[in-house]
């Protein structure tokens, strides 16, 4: 440890006790700025065992699942964490990078990461730190803003990757980084980055990757199905915005695009439990297309920021097959935005904006 008495000057980074305390206090690092990406989660494995810790925490959110836990638990930790993670283990090796040991989504995640930290260092030098976790899974919230804090950043923007707001996604990722707050005996100030559904680079990264996509087509699509995760209609009927920020998502993408109302439908997908979700359901939407004639259709999904199970796995094999088995002839995924340069530039964007006053 630093020694303010016979240490040289230490570099820049180090930390230094301050210069009037004594020497006995403590060192402090340089003072930073953090920014913190959020993204939902991954297991550690395809096992049983790594996906059933993964299911058992994402299922016992209550942002995720609100009956009352007298009631959800039991069946829970009984019935469904004994199956699901057998089929969702199946479904998560299906899509798996072996190579590096790790879901698509971690993979997606470290890429996006490292190309925010370059475009940070490149606008503000040395100043930002640029890290990511997961809400569920690793690496924690909890773990990174640890880190964050002992690496001198006494300033947090958290920024949930997810371009609409849900309770379910961007709520609980907001309620998990206050939560780890109140463990800090030095709280760094922060700031939350708001929902960019609207914002104008991220329409026209979308526009862009549509416009990539139709490129390398023979033949166009007949109809672009725009599939976003879906969530209970009673959300929407208590006030989440999530609906109306999909739909108005998909409106400017549209008008970004210059299309007629035909062109575009708006879908939700990954429905869970009895009660009634967001409509259409993808999977029925695309299987009706077909037999309406609809015979060659491209699905885009607009509210993951990054490639995922419900992205490689339900879009591109379970949808799919809907569309198939209902005579549709040929079928399109367009990947999420990912790394791509145009949604780097959007997402930095919006981290710069939500800088100013902290750094400008």
């Amino acid at each position: 440890m630093f020694d303010a008495k016979t240490d040289p000057e230490p570099l820049t980074d180090a930390a230094r006790c301050p210069v009037h305390a004594p020497a006995d206090h403590p060192a402090i690092k340089p003072a930073k700025v953090g920014v913190l990406l959020a993204n939902l989660g991954t297991p550690d494995g395809y096992d049983y065992w790594s996906m059933r810790r993964y299911l058992n925490e994402f299922l016992s959110d209550r942002r995720v699942i609100d009956y009352s836990p007298w009631i959800w638990q039991p069946l829970l930790q009984l019935v469904i964490l004994s199956k699901r993670p057998f089929s969702s283990g199946a479904a998560y090796k299906s899509i798996w990078n072996e190579e590096a040991g790790e879901s698509p989504l971690m993979t997606i995640t470290k890429a996006q990461t490292g190309k925010i930290r370059d475009a940070m260092r490149s606008r503000y030098g040395d100043d930002v730190v640029v890290e990511y976790c997961m809400r569920y899974g690793n690496p924690s919230t909890k773990s990174k803003v640890r880190e964050m804090v002992e690496a001198g950043c006494q300033k947090i923007l958290f920024f949930p990757l997810y371009p609409q707001y849900a309770g379910a996604t961007s709520a609980t990722a907001n309620d998990q980084f206050f939560r780890v707050l109140t463990e800090e005996k030095w709280q760094p100030i922060v700031r939350v980055v708001p929902p960019y559904f609207d914002q104008p680079a991220y329409i026209d990264a979308l526009a862009q990757s549509v416009e990539h996509a139709y490129a390398q087509m023979e033949q166009e699509p007949d109809v672009l199905v725009a599939s976003y995760h879906g969530v209970p209609k009673r959300y929407l009927m208590e006030g989440d915005p999530y609906h109306c920020q999909c739909q108005k998502t998909s409106r400017l993408l549209k008008e970004r695009l210059g299309w007629g109302d035909d062109k575009l439908v708006t879908t939700f997908q990954s429905r869970f439990g009895p009660e009634e979700w967001l409509k259409p359901y993808t999977v029925e939407e695309v299987a009706r297309l077909a037999e309406a004639g609809k015979k060659r259709i491209a699905v885009i999904a607009p509210a993951f920021s990054a490639d995922c199970i419900e992205t490689l796995e339900e879009i591109n094999e379970e949808i799919r097959e809907s569309f198939e088995e209902a005579g549709g002839e040929e079928f399109t995924y367009i990947p999420c935005l990912n790394d791509d340069d145009a949604h780097i530039a959007a997402l930095s964007g919006v981290i710069e904006s939500n800088l100013r006053g902290w750094l400008d």
